[in-house]
């Protein structure tokens, strides 16, 4: 469940002007699929949206040519501007400066990771947790070049970086375990439910006519149904999530 009340603040750093936004569910290649289809697997629209997105201030082209030095990475801003990007570390990586503050309450860190769900060719995101409830330090986002001798865009207004706080310390209290799944025979009988439902279903998808035809897919999960369509037993199943724009305040 929520909590009220947890301010999240966003300082800006003067110096060049950076856009941060609740991350969109949308995605280009997710819209590009037959019927839409990808928008059906909840997962992946809960993790589109879940948190912020940094936004690229100006575009830019940049390069790699295979070395392990500073100068092995080239960047050139659109119109002879300065790019939004350097070359601080070597080893293919490419840095940008968030000019941010961030502030989160007590006890929470900050995830800080590429876009989510946005793969770009030939260079891969690098992810980060920051202490951002005390730090008085902004912090770089990093991506790494995988393939070398090949140029590649950040367009203006692309998103660079995605953040969203988690509580420091909640994963180490996690009390894990393994089991067989038969230690647990109502889990295992709903399991075996769902399991041979989906067969059956994936199965009569090929039948024209059929019921699962006219259906397309099955949305237990999507409604916080078990394979029996009972409602799961939680009150905050979502299927979508909202979090709030940075509105300035001065």
């Amino acid at each position: 469940m929520s909590e009220p009340d947890l301010p999240f603040i966003a300082y800006v750093v003067p110096g060049r002007e950076m856009t941060v936004r609740p991350a969109p569910f949308e995605r280009d290649w997710m819209g590009a699929t037959d019927q839409r289809f990808a928008y059906r697997c909840l997962p992946l629209n809960i993790a589109n949206a879940h948190g912020w997105e940094i936004l690229t201030p100006s575009g830019f082209t940049a390069g790699w040519t295979g070395g392990d030095g500073l100068d092995a990475i080239l960047i050139a801003g659109d119109g002879g501007s300065e790019a939004p990007a350097v070359s601080v570390f070597g080893k293919g990586g490419l840095t940008f400066h968030v000019n941010f503050l961030f502030r989160t309450p007590p006890g929470y860190d900050l995830f800080v990771t590429g876009p989510i769900n946005r793969p770009k060719d030939g260079i891969a995101p690098l992810s980060g947790i920051v202490e951002t409830d005390w730090a008085p330090f902004t912090f770089t986002m990093n991506w790494m070049f995988t393939r070398p001798n090949m140029l590649l865009r950040f367009e203006e207004g692309e998103p660079f970086c995605h953040v969203f706080p988690v509580r420091r310390g909640e994963m180490e209290a996690m009390q894990t375990e393994m089991r067989d799944l038969d230690s647990n025979p109502e889990l295992e009988a709903q399991y075996e439910t769902w399991s041979n439902n989906r067969n059956t279903f994936n199965q009569d998808l090929k039948k024209p006519g059929s019921k699962a035809q006219a259906m397309k897919w099955q949305k237990h999960y999507y409604r916080g149904q078990d394979a029996e369509g009972h409602a799961a037993p939680v009150e905050d199943h979502r299927t979508k999530v909202r979090v709030m724009p940075f509105d300035r305040k001065d």
